[in-house]
């Protein structure tokens, strides 16, 4: 007799994500003409800042004059603010909190895309954004060295991986997936304006507190778009990496069920019969443990058949009668006894 193991916190979601016939019919953004233009010209914008700042131009002098504004002097009462601000795009904060929001769309859409997209937008990310920076390798403007320069392939220097503004990208792609994950038009346009106003003040925090050059800024802005208006693209591989997750979780369930423990079969109720005679009462039978039964396989030859329990397990009989053997001269206790012969006159 097999039982079915109890099902865990995890098993109750994947049941509910199996419940096809209820899920909604979710609006999956496609690779349209019009985010292709969109897609080209944010490239084109991406090529021309790294040139600018690679040739040294005017971009670079409005860099500097950024920096030696000191905007975290000019105006120091809202420092200790914005230095909480800008925690709106550290990745890890924000990829929990994001996770989290998406985990619980997963649960009430019964499906595992919101999740998956964002995870696909968070690699697109750090692919692209971490290889321009340890590739171009710029210093920021607490690590430069040459006023005018653009602080360019220090590639060994400390804090030269700030081109571009990692805090900007992420700000970009973190709250954008919200927009692109969006069902309806109208709730798409909200998100998509709020995503904007956070990732364009984010950029410019870090510029007020001189971690960043306006241009890094820029850069992250584009690079963040870039992986926001390339995702359509990826769509064939985010649904194969749902099923593949799914039948993973089937795979999962499957071995689980079949590594089940056997439970132990009811004890049995046998009816025992009083001395007297009288409604005899429900005893109920022993099951012998695996040691007994290992012991009764092993009996041997000498002793009677049939299974052996050990001393400690078996029940205590109280004997009726008297314990003495019977001998016939011995007379019962309360009667006379005999008169003996007298010997002697």
């Amino acid at each position: 007799m097999r039982t079915e193991p109890k099902p865990t916190r995890l098993d109750r979601i994947f049941a509910r994500l199996d419940r096809e016939p209820e899920r909604p019919v979710l609006d999956v953004p496609r690779m349209t003409r019009h985010r292709v233009v969109l897609f080209g010209a944010t490239l084109a914008f991406y090529i021309a800042i790294v040139l600018a700042v690679a040739a040294t131009t005017f971009l670079v002098r409005i860099d500097w004059q950024a920096m030696l504004f000191r905007p975290y002097q000019q105006w120091p009462e809202i420092h200790a603010f914005l230095d909480y601000w800008v925690v709106l795009g550290q990745r890890g904060p924000t990829a929990v909190l994001i996770s989290a929001w998406l985990g619980w769309r997963s649960w009430r859409q019964r499906t595992l895309r919101p999740l998956v997209v964002f995870g696909a937008a968070l690699l697109l990310l750090n692919v692209t954004v971490g290889a321009v920076k340890y590739g171009l390798g710029r210093s920021g403007p607490h690590y430069a060295t040459e006023v005018g320069s653009n602080e360019m392939w220090h590639w060994f220097q400390a804090g030269s991986d700030i081109f571009p503004s990692g805090h900007t990208a992420n700000a970009v792609v973190t709250w954008g997936v919200l927009a692109y994950l969006a069902s309806t038009p109208r709730t798409r346009r909200w998100l998509s304006a709020l995503s904007a106003v956070l990732s364009l003040s984010v950029g410019l925090t870090t510029v007020y507190l001189g971690t960043h050059w306006l241009s890094d800024v820029l850069l992250g802005w584009a690079a963040g778009l870039l992986v926001l208006l390339a995702l359509p693209w990826f769509e064939p591989l985010i649904s194969r990496a749902e099923s593949f997750l799914l039948g993973l979780r089937d795979r999962w369930a499957a071995r689980r069920s079949a590594t089940a423990p056997a439970a132990a079969p009811a004890p049995a109720l046998a009816r025992q019969g009083t001395p007297e005679g009288g409604e005899s009462e429900p005893v109920r039978e022993t099951i012998p443990s695996s040691a007994a039964r290992t012991a009764a396989a092993r009996t041997p030859a000498y002793l009677a058949p049939g299974p052996h329990t050990a001393r400690s397990e078996r029940t205590p009989v109280t004997p009726a009668g008297s314990r003495r053997p019977p001998h016939p001269d011995r007379v019962a206790r309360g009667t006379g006894s005999p008169a003996r012969p007298l010997t002697g006159g």
